[in-house]
């Protein structure tokens, strides 16, 4: 894959803007996956009062099956060693945070595959938040292009990668997970009610 016409383009075109919106792009590549953290923290908050035991699995497998997606793109990435952008496109303006070191390689983007899983993962436990998920995603991508430090084909197969791989992991692992749930529930015990919140019975 060659997307390195497009990267000068995303990339000149980067350096045209005033440097508040530079500013802007540096700082949310950088913390902009913390939104996704605080969500998975306030879907499960909210999964706690709900009866149904699918809710919470939802849940708690949303975080765990973006860090899977995460492990899967690491072992991409450690096998495909692409050099990054800002050192290897001649021609290329610097980029706007510091290019990573050699070994850290590009191939796929880190950052778009857990904005694209958890993007999706936290749209099926919560149906509603794809209208936000879904759009920080896209930026989180477009970002790491737009920062100079990945390819336009780095983040689009990140997207995919992460999308595809979370939510079949959620899927499969969701009817297991609500059987725990409602076990757990059923114990009754201190710290089962603060993970998964109180059952029917409790609620009743």
């Amino acid at each position: 894959m060659d997307s390195s016409g497009l990267y000068l383009d995303v990339t000149d075109f980067a350096h045209s803007t005033p440097t508040w919106v530079q500013s802007a792009f540096e700082f949310f590549t950088e913390y902009g996956l913390l939104v996704f953290g605080a969500l998975f923290i306030a879907v499960w908050w909210r999964s706690r009062g709900a009866r149904d035991p699918r809710a919470v699995a939802l849940a708690l497998l949303a975080p765990l099956a973006t860090a899977l997606a995460y492990v899967a793109s690491e072992l991409v990435k450690s096998s495909v060693d692409e050099e990054r952008p800002c050192r290897a496109v001649a021609g290329a303006a610097a980029s706007l945070i510091k290019c990573p070191a050699t070994g850290d390689w590009s191939f796929p983007s880190n950052h778009s595959v857990i904005a694209g899983a958890a993007a999706v993962v936290l749209a099926l436990a919560v149906p509603r938040l794809a209208l936000l998920t879904v759009p920080l995603a896209l930026l989180m991508a477009f970002s790491r292009v737009f920062v100079g430090v990945h390819y336009p084909h780095d983040v689009a197969m990140g997207l995919l990668l992460g999308a595809s791989l979370a939510p079949l992991a959620v899927l499969a692992l969701t009817g297991p997970t609500a059987k725990v749930v409602t076990a757990v529930r059923a114990g009754g015990g201190r710290a089962a009610v603060l993970i998964t919140g109180p059952g029917p019975a409790r609620q009743a």
